[in-house]
């Protein structure tokens, strides 16, 4: 591939440095620092990704501290940000790099995509902006102004696309300048040549941008259908003692929550009825040890959760003045846990659980 203008770098660079956004950790070359940042930001935006990464680098400073946390204190410190197993790649990540690095990341692209949960975006970021390495960043907003500007009709999220638009980044890449070259690159992304509605009037490439051109702006990207979403109605049992104590169960480490707290649960693909839920193989299963005085709804419509291919309409039901064999969980105990984020907010809204 061609470079269509000579200084498409300069003029990115330039856009840059007048328009950056100030962010916690821009600036830093510190390699944890940038680590941190990039794993929280991916399917994350900035605005709520910025909160978490204060809370780590405050809790965790530096990758020591992170690699000597539980696994359980990562998740609860995660919690609501999603894709948790972004989470528990952070934490595998940092004990692999003091166990095996002695506390200090790999300077080099292949040590860096060695680690867990690294790929090559990530490796890509931390390689340039922290040790000036030419290996060029591709993420979304990358794919989006690269389409545009070189009118490239070819889906982003095939095998083939991805590596067209990998070697046409590494091309245009400046070598002398490999981190502020990719950081300018995303940053123009997210701000000028946004999704919808890009400020391509005020574009400083709209004199060498194909999309605009053409009239192909609102056409490009191409990225081919995606996943059908299924729909599942949660229906997760609260037993409550006299005194307010509950219980929990851990999910596995597959599927969506992994490793998370969660009420048991009883998964449908229809919404129940109380009568309905009363006589269900799974309700029977859960309970079948159990004693209560009363049930009833909680949320008398349910809960909406979208996810990547699910969406979840979640209810809760509240067995009254329950008793159950396991452990009892009293409102402090039960806060401590990481759960879901549509868990917490009943926790936070469940008035015994307040207190």
């Amino acid at each position: 591939m061609i470079e269509p203008f000579p200084e498409l770098s300069k003029r990115l660079i330039y856009w840059y440095l007048k328009n950056k956004r100030t962010m916690p950790w821009r600036g830093s070359r510190n390699p944890y620092l940038i680590w941190l940042s990039e794993i929280m930001l991916q399917q994350t935006q900035v605005s709520q990704g910025t909160p978490y990464y204060e809370a780590f680098v405050a809790n965790y400073p530096d990758v020591g501290a992170l690699a000597h946390a539980t696994e359980e204190e990562v998740l609860k410190l995660w919690q609501g940000l999603g894709y948790y197993s972004r989470a528990r790649n952070l934490h595998a990540t940092a004990k692999k790099v003091v166990s095996e690095y002695h506390g200090v990341f790999p300077a080099t692209y292949k040590g860096l995509l060695g680690l867990p949960g690294i790929g090559d975006y990530t490796a890509s970021a931390i390689a340039s902006i922290c040790y000036d390495l030419p290996t060029a960043v591709v993420d979304g907003n990358v794919f989006r102004v690269l389409s545009r500007i070189f009118g490239i009709d070819e889906p982003i999220n095939t095998p083939k696309g991805a590596r067209l638009f990998k070697a046409l980044a590494q091309e245009l890449l400046d070598v002398n300048r490999p981190g502020e070259h990719n950081q300018a690159l995303m940053e123009f992304g997210a701000l000028q040549c946004k999704p919808k509605n890009p400020s391509c009037t005020s574009c400083p490439l709209a004199d060498i941008c194909q999309a605009q051109a053409h009239g192909l702006v609102a056409d490009l990207p191409v990225k081919l259908k995606k996943v059908k979403v299924t729909e599942h109605h949660f229906n997760f049992i609260v037993p409550l003692t006299a005194h307010g104590a509950t219980t929990m169960e851990l999910r596995s480490d597959k599927g969506i929550w992994p490793k998370l707290y969660q009420f048991p649960l009883v998964d449908s693909t229809i919404s129940l009825t109380h009568e309905a839920l009363l006589s269900s193989i799974d309700f029977l299963f859960i309970t079948q040890d159990w004693q209560w005085s009363t049930m009833r709804r909680y949320n008398p419509e349910p809960y909406v959760h979208r996810l990547t291919h699910k969406k979840l309409f979640v209810t809760f039901w509240l067995l009254n003045e329950a008793s159950f064999p396991g452990d009892l969980l009293h409102p402090e105990a039960l806060k401590a846990l990481p759960v879901p984020v549509i868990i917490e907010r009943f926790i936070s809204e469940f008035t015994p659980f307040r207190s």
